[in-house]
């Protein structure tokens, strides 16, 4: 049990019949009444985010959650298949487990799977991929000095915001967590 007075970033609780991550909070003590916690929560199954106050003495069941490195197989159409790299178990899972991570993932890379009571809920592509660019625009010669940008399209379908030097058949870094352009490779 944790309570909403020892809330840190990161946190996942039980709460609302649900699984809940702490993303913000602050200790507030009025002039007047009692202190409490407001507090900013992300579902973490569903993704929707609330703003909620609680008193700093009210107790949380704590949700243990495990991650475990998986790879990526392939797509059925409907499923995803991960294999357990020391199993070499294969679980399916559908579109809304995978739907952050999957623009990112090419087939036979490794993903974070994350589980709540032995059930995963979500995958997490690595913070930083290399991917080929698949289709662009052409850039225009002397339009770089306002720091132009474009659209690009890579391998695995994400559409990332490059700069116009970049063109099809470049490798570029991507980060997964803001799916910005970082460099080309």
């Amino acid at each position: 049990m944790v309570s909403a007075g020892d809330f840190k970033k990161g946190i996942t609780v039980i709460w609302n019949n649900g699984l809940w991550q702490i993303i913000d909070f602050q200790h507030v003590k009025p002039g007047k009444g009692a202190a409490f916690v407001r507090t900013k929560l992300k579902n973490v199954k569903t993704g929707a985010i609330r703003e909620e106050a609680f008193n700093p003495t009210e107790k949380f069941p704590k949700a243990h959650i495990e991650t475990k490195e998986m790879q990526y197989l392939y797509n059925d159409g409907e499923l995803y298949y991960f294999m357990d790299l020391e199993t070499y178990e294969q679980i399916p899972l559908n579109h809304d487990q995978v739907e952050n991570a999957i623009i990112y993932l090419k087939e036979n890379e490794n993903a974070i799977i994350r589980f709540h009571e032995e059930k995963p809920f979500e995958v997490q592509a690595p913070n930083f991929v290399e991917l080929e660019v698949t289709h662009t625009e052409p850039g225009f010669k002397g339009d770089t000095a306002t720091g132009a940008n474009k659209p690009a399209t890579v391998e695995t379908g994400a559409t990332v915001t490059v700069p116009l030097f970049i063109e099809i058949g470049d490798k570029i870094k991507i980060d997964t967590r803001t799916g910005e352009y970082l460099s080309r490779v």
